[in-house]
């Protein structure tokens, strides 16, 4: 007798209150998650055409901060290969 591979087995599905909100609850973050970054953006974009100079300014000590943060971890694994 040949199997049929395409049947169903039987299963019961329990769908508890704190499963089903927290479907809903996934969706209700993702879209305040959302809204932030918009708001977010929108503030970055405000600040930088109101006042670019300061903004240059800003960027500037974002870069020398990475660049920072670089030569450190380049130093560090230098260290490690001594």
């Amino acid at each position: 007798m040949i199997e049929n591979s395409h049947q169903m087995r039987p299963c019961v599905r329990i769908e508890s209150p704190d499963r089903t909100w927290g479907r809903r609850g996934g969706r209700i973050v993702a879209k305040a998650k959302t809204i932030i970054i918009y708001l977010v953006v929108i503030f970055v974009l405000y600040t930088i055409i109101t006042s670019p100079k300061r903004s240059a300014e800003l960027v500037g000590v974002g870069f020398e901060g990475v660049s920072s943060a670089a030569q450190s971890v380049g130093d560090f694994m230098s260290e490690l290969v001594k």
